[in-house]
């Protein structure tokens, strides 16, 4: 029997983005389905939240994501631009966010196909690896979509059609999200018990392994 497996997951967060390699060899080595749940980061969901928390966690996250990717041998580079349209200084969150509004609602939007992790890894990478710059720009996008299997500009213009839709599908991710009992991400949650951040992959598959999780045959 397939296990499933709900993945919170915000498109701002590097812990995210590195849970994703692990995520996808755990799907490809057991029989395990991973139902992709993208929400909105704490900066969106949470106002003021960089306001309030210690300001050494954002430069710490930085310190700690990047060693965590170049352990894993995972390509990493903050998104240029970031997908948060912030000021770093002032911790001023804008009102107005075109980018993280447009990744999460596609997310969405592939969730409700059934198959948002390919999706978000394709999409992922272009963000996280280094490879390009300014990777809302361009086809970087486009390219990376078609090559998971989607029309990025049937989505974006069906997002545009209907966009309470897939803010209904983020909304309905974040209250299960909290419900969960965790509120960061990466979150995984396997009958209900959270699993928070991308080192808890092994600790998730020991969980499952006691529910009958097995491994995929050649």
């Amino acid at each position: 029997m397939t296990l499933s497996v709900d993945l919170f997951f915000s498109f701002r967060s590097p812990y995210s983005y590195l849970a994703l390699p692990k995520t996808l060899q755990m799907v490809a080595d057991y029989d395990v389905a991973v139902n992709l749940r993208p929400v909105y980061p704490l900066a969106v969901r949470v106002p003021g939240f960089f306001k309030k928390t210690d300001p050494r966690f954002a430069r710490y996250v930085v310190l700690d994501s990047s060693r965590v990717a170049k352990h894993e041998n995972i390509p990493f580079r903050f998104p240029r631009p970031d997908p948060i349209v912030q000021d770093m200084t002032t911790l001023d969150v804008a009102e107005h966010q075109p980018y993280i509004h447009r990744l999460t609602r596609l997310g969405a939007a592939a969730q409700l196909e059934g198959r948002s992790l390919a999706f978000t890894a394709a999409i992922s990478r272009v963000l996280w690896d280094g490879s390009v710059k300014g990777w809302n720009e361009g086809d970087h996008l486009a390219v990376a979509a078609t090559a998971a299997g989607f029309d990025l500009a049937a989505m974006d213009a069906a997002i545009v059609a209907d966009p309470d839709r897939y803010e209904e599908v983020i909304k309905g991710n974040e209250h299960a999200h909290a419900a969960s009992g965790h509120w960061g991400v990466p979150t995984f949650v396997f009958e209900n018990e959270p699993f928070f951040g991308q080192d808890r992959i092994d600790l998730l598959i020991w969980r499952m392994e006691s529910k009958g999780l097995t491994r995929r045959t050649a």
